[in-house]
């Protein structure tokens, strides 16, 4: 699925295009799946942070089989069943990637899963143990908690330990956070914000925010931090990218933490890769499920991205390429 030109999803056209080569260090993978995410509806509009040129093919994330592999890539080998972090390129049968973006994973994984998997996970982890530094006991806020990133923060922040609150924009979103280990649950579409995590924190606030939403709840938020509290941007879903109170931080001694995984994921490898491996270990011992709401065909990318932009899935969904392993 090619974009030939910017704007909306409908810009994306089925074509064939020549197979990519595994050059050095790379891995060409059999695309099964592809995960859909917000940042490849940006990628289409042009109003991500990074361009690409066009024409390409959207698509983050992927998981299939190792076709090829490159020059100098040790530890896969063809046949082996992967999922990767390609950035873009994804929505394709194939796909190369650089070898440190891709990991084996488990027998028991289906492909599905593993497709929902490196983007919304990587993110949230980095931005609660790397950059959050969350601990047992302390209680986190995930705003957007029925969403891609917003799930897996609520699953990594229970199997860390916190206490997680999850706001969501409606009953249904927030029955499905409370199935995937919630604690307290807040409407924020009918409840006041700032009421409720008074109610539940007991006035104490909150020691982390994770937020990929923006928008006026981010105010809220701020202001709800308790001592030391941590506040992780991680995307404005909302299209409203919010002005924070520096006032408020600094009446906290808290903390505004930039999360831009894909990124720190390339200048940092190895520690991605021990990141992935913990990560997967918590899918296969249950402590990890991805919440995969829908499947369509890949003709229909245009269709999911609408979705994905309209904020109207419950965690992700994927495309499959009708390729089988």
């Amino acid at each position: 699925m090619l974009c030939r030109a910017l704007g909306g999803p409908e810009n994306l056209v089925e074509a064939e295009v020549p197979d990519p080569v595994a050059g050095p260090g790379q891995v060409v993978v059999d695309v099964h799946r592809a995960g859909v995410n917000f940042p490849d509806v940006l990628l289409v509009a042009g109003t991500y942070q990074t361009k690409p040129e066009l024409p390409f093919s959207p698509g983050c994330e992927v998981a299939g089989t190792v076709r090829a592999v490159g020059d100098g890539v040790t530890g896969l080998r063809p046949g082996d069943r992967v999922a990767a972090f390609c950035g873009i390129g994804g929505y394709a049968e194939q796909v190369a990637v650089p070898a440190e973006r891709v990991h084996r994973i488990p027998d028991g994984m289906d492909l599905d899963h593993a497709a929902a998997f490196p983007v919304v996970y990587g993110t949230s982890f980095h931005g609660l143990v790397d950059r959050a530094r969350l601990r047992a006991g302390e209680t986190l806020l995930v705003l957007g908690a029925a969403g891609g990133v917003g799930l897996a923060a609520v699953q990594i922040g229970r199997a860390l330990g916190a206490r997680v609150v999850a706001a969501a924009s409606s009953p249904e979103k927030l029955r499905l956070c409370a199935a995937h280990g919630a604690d307290e649950l807040i409407d924020y579409r009918d409840q006041d914000l700032a009421a409720r995590l008074a109610e539940v924190t007991g006035g104490a606030g909150v020691d982390v925010v994770y937020d990929p939403v923006g928008g006026p709840a981010a105010q809220v938020a701020v202001r709800a931090l308790a001592w030391g509290g941590r506040y992780l941007t991680v995307g404005y879903a909302s299209g409203d990218i919010p002005r924070v109170g520096m006032n408020r931080l600094l009446l906290r001694e808290g903390e505004l933490l930039g999360v831009l995984w894909g990124a720190w994921a390339g200048r940092n490898p190895g520690a991605n890769a021990e990141n992935m491996s913990r990560l997967l270990e918590w899918y296969s011992a249950g402590r990890l499920r991805p919440h995969v709401e829908r499947r369509l065909p890949l003709a229909e990318a245009a269709a999911a991205l609408n979705t994905v932009r309209n904020r109207g899935v419950l965690g992700k969904i994927v495309l499959d390429t009708g390729r089988r392993p």
